[in-house]
């Protein structure tokens, strides 16, 4: 039986490969693992994915004298160095070796590929965001006219975070600030899954906040990729409160920046947009309270004004009163005074009269006119019946006379006794 060793075997497919394949070709492919040598070499595997799932994959290898070129210029037009889970376009030559196997020497990569992929993948965020309907929802949220209890994530040793720190504890009008920091992972793979965590950490306290900060100093494009990532972008944007970042970037804004409710280029600017937003409120509320001032004032001297001039009407109608009163008091007085001078008068004549009457009526005045008065038992004679033999007393102006009766008639004639 005719048979090849595998090695002639292997020589076999090089020749064939070496003679039926072109020189190169330019291959789609996402970097899957990648290492650097001491030597300056770059080994890859480059493979290929669909729903996620690995259906081809091969070595590849960029040699050191293309390698310090080639990343350095891809990092400057894309703003992002080669990493695993890039995929990018390359310019590859398909190598077979007898001991090896099959790889690709990678020549040329084209950055233009990488950075419509990196827009391509952006747009299916956004449009996935929008689709959903929360794209603007936290925009939707009032910031606070005084937000002075703020939530933070960043890292704690991220030059950002004690920049912001320093930017709003050292502020010029002195304003207070509760800040408290939720740690995060701000770059690299875990970085979104790390800044979702802290989100729901200060989501269990989300009563004590008005904003939530999410900050972190300044870096390469690679490492703001984690904030295209929908799942972060989708939190922030259903967020219950306001979300401001400030990532640390001039040029570019990433998806966390579209959805948030405010977008700041860097930490600093976040606290400089805090702290002006208050400071604006203070002197507006200055403004309000001036105008309010002024405004009482002048109300309280256009009523001082009022209140004199009524003073001084009131002085003119009190004197005019006071001088009507008078004469119509002293014309009361008068007629009061002539009124009584007039009944005193009457009723002394009529005392006098009285007098006169009395005095005359008089029994002893009666007496001295020649009368006299007759008295039986002690008791004037009117309607007593007088017996013959009562002993009558009969008194003038000059005697008493004492009488026996003999007989009495009444005027009537009748004889009483």
């Amino acid at each position: 039986m005719e048979h090849l060793s595998l090695h002639a075997l292997n020589n076999l497919i090089k020749t064939t490969l070496d003679s039926q394949l072109d020189p190169s070709y330019w291959v789609v492919a996402e970097i899957g693992e990648m290492r650097n040598t001491q030597n300056g070499h770059c080994y890859l595997e480059l493979v290929d994915k669909e729903n996620d799932r690995v259906t081809a994959k091969v070595r590849g290898t960029i040699w050191s004298y293309t390698y310090r070129n080639l990343s350095t210029w891809f990092e400057g037009m894309t703003g992002q160095a080669l990493q695993p889970g890039l995929k990018i376009l390359c310019n590859v030559a398909v190598q077979f070796h007898e001991l090896y196997g099959l790889s690709v020497n990678i020549k040329d990569i084209d950055a233009n590929f990488t950075l419509g992929e990196r827009a391509r993948r952006r747009k299916e965020v956004i449009d996935k965001l929008v689709a959903d309907g929360t794209f603007d929802m936290n925009r939707g949220h009032a910031l606070p006219l005084v937000p002075q209890r703020i939530a933070i994530i960043s890292s704690p040793t991220a030059a950002g975070f004690g920049d912001f720190m320093d930017q709003i504890e050292q502020n010029s009008r002195g304003y207070k600030f509760s800040a408290k920091l939720y740690k995060a992972t701000m770059q690299g793979d875990k970085a979104a899954l790390s800044i979702i965590n802290a989100m729901m950490q200060v989501h269990d306290h989300i009563e004590n906040y008005d904003a939530l900060i999410i900050i972190r100093g300044g870096g390469s494009q690679v490492d703001l990729d984690c904030f295209d990532d929908y799942e972060l972008a989708s939190h922030i944007a259903q967020y219950p409160i306001p979300v401001l970042t400030g990532i640390g970037h001039e040029r570019d804004e990433t998806i966390a920046d579209l959805v948030a409710h405010t977008r700041l280029k860097t930490p600093t600017a976040v606290a400089e947009f805090l702290i002006s937003g208050i400071i604006a409120f203070d002197d507006q509320l200055d403004e309000y309270f001036s105008r309010l001032f002024h405004s009482v004032n002048q109300k309280i001297n256009v009523e001082k004004q009022r209140l004199s001039s009524l003073g001084y009407q009131l002085k003119g109608i009190s004197k005019e009163k006071t001088a009507s009163s008078n004469y119509t008091l002293s014309h009361l007085m008068h007629k009061v005074k002539a009124a009584a001078k007039n009944y005193f008068h009457q009723q002394q004549k009529k005392l006098d009269l009285a007098d006169n009457t009395m005095k005359f009526l008089d029994p002893q005045q009666v007496l001295k006119r020649g009368y006299t008065i007759t008295t039986v038992n002690g008791k004037l004679i009117k309607n007593t019946t007088l017996t013959k033999g009562d002993v009558i007393v009969s008194e003038s102006n000059n005697y008493i006379i004492t009488s026996t009766v003999e007989s009495s008639n009444k005027k009537n004639g009748k004889e009483k006794a």
